[in-house]
C-alpha cells in the first residue's frame, strides 16, 4: 500500500540528491537512508528495473552520473537537451570529438565554435554545451533532438538500447 506525505522543498532534494540512478523512487532512497529493507518497488508495486549499463574503458556512463532529479530540473527541452550533452561529455570528455561528425543532411550539428554552425545554415540558435568548448544547433524539434542523441550515445560507444534510454531523457 502507497500513503502520500508532504515534504518541504529542502527535505525533497536532500531526498533527490541521494538518487544511485535514474528511476530510483523517493522511497528506495529513504529505505536506503534509513537502512530498511532494501527492495526497490515503483508506487505501483513493480520493481523497478535499472537500465543496461556497458562497461566503458573509463568506468563512467551517463547513467552513473545522471539522476532523475538533476533531469528535472531542466525545465526546457533545449536545457535537458544541453545537460544531457553536457554529463555525456562529463563521462566521455576524450572520446567526445567524435560528435563533431554528427551532421544533418544540410547542417552540421557540433562544432568548437557557434560561428562555424550559423555558417553551416539559417536559424541554426547555436548554444554552447555546459562546462565544455562544443557548441550545438538547437534550432531543431524534439524528434531531430532526441535523433541526435541517440547518434552522440551510439559515437560514445553506447549500445542501442542504451542510447535509446538516452534519448528518451529528452
Amino acid at each position: 500500500m502507497t500513503k502520500r506525505i508532504e515534504i518541504d522543498d529542502d527535505i525533497y532534494r536532500h531526498i533527490a540528491s541521494h538518487t544511485q540512478h535514474i528511476g530510483e523512487s523517493a522511497s528506495s532512497i529513504l529505505r536506503r537512508l534509513l537502512g530498511l529493507d532494501q527492495s526497490d518497488k515503483r508506487a505501483d508495486g513493480a520493481p523497478v528495473v535499472e537500465p543496461p549499463v556497458a562497461e566503458k574503458a573509463h568506468g563512467r556512463t551517463i547513467f552513473d552520473s545522471m539522476t532523475s532529479a538533476d533531469l528535472a530540473g531542466q525545465r526546457s527541452v533545449v536545457a535537458r537537451f544541453l545537460y544531457i550533452l553536457a554529463m555525456l561529455h562529463k563521462c566521455h570528455r576524450q572520446m567526445f570529438p567524435k560528435v563533431l561528425q554528427i551532421s544533418g543532411r544540410d547542417r552540421q550539428y557540433f562544432s568548437r565554435s557557434a560561428a562555424e554552425l550559423e555558417a553551416s545554415g539559417t536559424s541554426t540558435n547555436p548554444k554552447q554545451i555546459p562546462d565544455s568548448d562544443f557548441y550545438v544547433v538547437t534550432n531543431n524539434n524534439t524528434t531531430r533532438k532526441k535523433s541526435m542523441l541517440n547518434q552522440v550515445a551510439l559515437e560514445l560507444g553506447y549500445n542501442q538500447a542504451e542510447a535509446e534510454k538516452i534519448r528518451d531523457f529528452l
